[in-house]
């Protein structure tokens, strides 16, 4: 027996075969240049990169996997770079996340066909992030995350501005005149300064600092600029201990437990983390066998303040907090008041408690301590339950109007994103600041694919006239960047008879969020009537991808993954075809 054939490893089915498969496998790898010592069976690390002109949050990732290889290469292992799509949400119509399952599929079927040992991911944009663990967990082969961090710090007129939450202040201003039409082109190069994702507490950090909470990201390595060279030593150091964990044989089903969902729901709430957070959280622990629903969030959530002062929320972004602490301050200090489980193992193959062991809240107006919490607990995404949102919807209160966390007041409905855009800017448009503007069928399958539509711009007419929020609802999601008093993620959805389907002009809406209720008052019998009268409508799609989406995708409260890939495939090696 050849050492090859004694290490036992996955890859030793491919490399360490004997006859004319293990030939063609060698020989074809050899044409890059490896020489033929590499087959000697050293651990085979698989680079998924989801680097993409396409997606410029990911396109710097290309410079972090060549890091990663050199500590893959400097631990003993054999690096092997494969690209995977990229889901920007910057650019791909209709929306990112109707494709985050299509590339969770993709990233499992690569992992799963090919002679790896471990795997690390390369993520940036929001969607991507979730994706590849969800297709990593779902054949569970020793993984390691990379996310690519956040851009630096916009720069405007001497203050700092955010990606995405700037966005829609200056269309305000825009839109008030406030702003010229020159000064709004000039600001817009200002938020985007640099390579990384959004510098706020976006989706895509959110779910950075969600990977390295979960325990799949190397401790304080999400915070890191996507510009600053420790960004590529964390990479590096990725690479080495990926090598490792073949070794020790950890792997994500050991990480993605249900003390680390909890885990990651308690640190969304102390940063102030988008209320995606909770689709994609849901999604992932689907993959897993750990049961978790719309209520973890809230109960496990009640108990935690906000300890992280960062837009949209509040006043900082990542390069601030990176620079105060990063999210091991955070962990530290939910750690201190019981918050957090610190003897389960990360990545690290160390406890939380271990990882987190030196971390210091450098700076107190970034990262606030319990004691004196940025905001209180219980001011974390509330879950609301009611006659419109029997299987839950979801509201940001950090980043809400705290006068109309409780408010009743007529619907103004529509039946689409666009059919809003087409009348907001309307002088005659009949709402005023009392008015909640429903916004229907732009959920999983009404869209398709879930977009974030949800916080539309409030009319002109009322912008003008000084009014700065108002109450909307929909089935859709919106931009962990965006603010507002939104109600999110209404399940189920209108476009599969969801009550939200129902309402119509003029209906009151009761909207509580301190006992968590969104309720239609509008009698039951006449509910019903509407109900019978309701008719599903006809499908748009009849083959393709978004056939395949809009007919298997679950509703929002399940994470809006496919029914059919819940659960792990394993890792099992495919049938020789050689």
């Amino acid at each position: 027996m050849t050492d090859m054939e004694k290490t036992g490893r996955r890859s030793q089915a491919w490399f360490g075969a004997a006859g004319r498969g293990g030939m063609v496998y060698r020989s074809w790898m050899r044409s890059q240049g490896f020489g033929h010592e590499v087959f000697d069976g050293r651990p085979v690390i698989g680079i998924a990169t989801s680097a993409s002109e396409l997606a410029p949050c990911n396109v710097h990732l290309t410079e972090v996997a060549e890091a990663v290889k050199r500590g893959v290469w400097q631990a003993g292992g054999f690096p092997l770079l494969f690209p995977t799509m990229a889901t920007g949400e910057t650019l791909m119509r209709p929306t990112a996340m109707l494709y985050r399952n299509l590339m969770a599929m993709e990233v499992e079927e690569l992992i799963r066909a090919n002679p790896l040992d471990g795997v690390v991911l390369l993520s940036g944009c929001d969607k991507t992030t979730p994706a590849m663990l969800m297709g990593a967990a779902s054949v569970d082969l020793p993984t390691v995350m990379v996310t690519g961090g956040p851009m630096l710090n916009g720069k405007y007129r001497g203050q700092d501005v955010g990606s995405g939450t700037h966005v829609w202040k200056f269309e305000e201003d825009l839109k008030t005149g406030r702003m010229t039409p020159e000064e709004c082109f000039f600001a817009e190069g200002c938020m985007a300064r640099s390579h990384g994702h959004c510098m706020t507490m976006g989706t895509a950090s959110t779910m950075a600092c969600l990977a390295e909470a979960l325990g799949m990201q190397l401790p304080g390595s999400a915070a890191w600029p996507a510009v600053d060279m420790r960004r590529m030593e964390t990479a590096q150091a990725a690479g080495q201990r990926v090598v490792r964990m073949v070794e020790e044989e950890l792997r994500p089903s050991r990480i993605l437990t249900r003390e680390a969902f909890e885990d990651a729901i308690r640190v969304n709430a102390a940063i102030g983390g988008s209320t995606n957070a909770i689709i994609h959280l849901t999604a992932l622990a689907g993959r897993v066998g750990v049961d978790l629903g719309p209520e973890d969030f809230d109960e496990l959530a009640r108990a935690v303040p906000t300890l992280v002062n960062l837009m949209p929320s509040g006043r900082y972004l990542m390069e601030d907090f990176c620079y105060a602490g990063g999210l091991p301050a955070v962990q530290a200090e939910l750690l201190r008041g019981g918050l957090l489980h610190g003897e389960r193992i990360t990545v690290t193959g160390r406890r939380v408690a271990e990882d987190v062991a030196d971390a210091e809240r450098v700076n107190p107006d970034v990262i606030t301590g319990l004691d004196a919490p940025f905001q209180p607990a219980g001011t974390g995404t509330a879950v609301l339950r009611g006659n419109l949102c029997p299987d839950g919807a979801v509201l940001k209160q950090s980043a809400a109007s705290p006068h109309l966390l409780t408010h009743r007041g007529p619907a103004r409905v529509f039946d689409s994103p666009e059919a809003y855009h087409a009348v907001a800017d309307d002088p005659d448009l009949d709402v005023d600041e009392n008015t909640v503007l429903v916004i229907r069928n732009a959920g999983p399958r009404g869209y398709p694919g879930m977009p974030e539509v949800a916080n539309v711009p409030l009319p002109t007419r009322l912008l003008k006239a000084g009014v700065t929020d108002m109450v909307r609802i929909c089935d859709g999601r919106m931009s962990g960047t965006g603010y507002g008093t939104v109600v999110l993620h209404v399940a189920p959805e209108a476009a599969v008879g969801g009550p939200l389907a129902l309402v119509r002009d003029g209906d009151p809406i009761v909207l509580d969020v301190p006992h968590r209720t969104l309720r239609l008052d509008v009698p039951d019998a006449e509910l019903q009537r509407r109900r019978e009268e309701w008719r599903a409508p006809e499908p748009r799609y009849t083959g393709g991808y978004t056939w395949l989406y809009t007919a298997h995708v679950e509703q929002a409260d399940r994470g809006a993954d496919f029914d059919f890939l819940r659960g792990s495939r394993g890792h099992d090696v495919p049938r020789d075809s050689h």
